[in-house]
């Protein structure tokens, strides 16, 4: 019987999870190449869990290089069944202040390699529905979880994934800005595209680090605010996960893990053995 496992993408404020106990670096090769880095598998508030830093240790990544196929491929293989992103996003509107906490429920793509974002080609041919693209029963036991200890959170809002490295020009900050959108990063569409894929639940904990560079009368983004920021920020998520995780069930029987149930066209007769070897771990249930 397999021992289903909790998820966790997140940065340097993360390493050192209070509590994470039985620590172990396991190295997971992929058929899609090297994940951000070794994982890290141990126990926290009771459950089995699995840390990937994102950027690697020592933030040696760029948003760009971030292989989302191998990170969640690599998930996959640990029997990782929810997955907890925590990633720093800018503020595109006034009522989001720093070190706010937006639990996004929806994405808006401004990347340039949505093609790096799936598991399928190479002779098998998926869609998954994607109309909601966050795991709603996982992020509202996030919001659960930090209104219960008192954080400024918001419930809901959409992430504007662009591709940096560097941050918005003023006028696509003004222009994100006034068609309403909530946040801006660089990093969790391709996770949460491919973890859909993967039959993984997938919610993310958005922490407010600046403005952007739409609001005049506020400072424009720099690392240097963004990492101040990120290291207040790491003790609110550091809290809120230890509260979320007791709380996600044990088994996942959440509409988002079984995505791929209705989403494959191709011909199960037709499924090339190379591409079904490299899919083992997200197409075991349909072999």
């Amino acid at each position: 019987m397999v021992s289903y496992r909790i998820g966790i993408i997140g940065g340097s404020g993360l390493y050192n999870l209070e509590g994470f106990t039985n620590q172990k670096w396991v190295k997971v090769k992929t058929p899609f190449g090297p994940p951000s880095d070794e994982l890290i598998t141990g126990q926290l508030a009771g459950r089995d869990v699995v840390f990937l830093p994102r950027h690697g240790r020592g933030h040696r990544l760029l948003p760009s290089e971030l292989n989302h196929r191998a990170n969640v491929w690599a998930m996959k293989k640990l029997d990782v069944a929810w997955l907890l992103s925590v990633s720093a996003v800018g503020s595109l509107q006034a009522k989001y202040r720093p070190c706010d906490i937006v639990l996004i429920d929806q994405f808006l793509d401004r990347t340039k390699r949505d093609f790096e974002h799936t598991f399928f080609g190479r002779g098998i041919v998926g869609h998954v529905a994607f109309a909601d693209p966050i795991a709603n029963e996982l992020r509202h036991l996030l919001f659960k979880s930090a209104r219960a200890l008192k954080a400024r959170v918001h419930d809901g809002g959409t992430y504007v994934n662009m591709e940096g490295p560097a941050f918005s020009t003023r006028a696509e900050s003004l222009t994100n800005h006034k068609l309403g959108y909530d946040v801006i990063g660089m990093t969790n569409l391709g996770e949460a595209k491919c973890a859909r894929e993967a039959e993984i639940a997938y919610a993310t904990l958005a922490m407010i680090t600046d403005y952007d560079c739409w609001k005049v009368d506020e400072a424009h983004v720099t690392v240097e605010m963004v990492i101040a920021n990120l290291m207040k920020n790491a003790a609110t998520a550091q809290a809120i996960l230890q509260r979320v995780i007791p709380q996600i069930p044990t088994e996942p029987n959440w509409p988002c893990h079984a995505a791929l149930q209705n989403a494959i066209m191709t011909d199960r007769q037709l499924w090339p053995a190379k591409t079904i070897a490299e899919l083992k771990p997200i197409l075991a249930k349909y072999l």
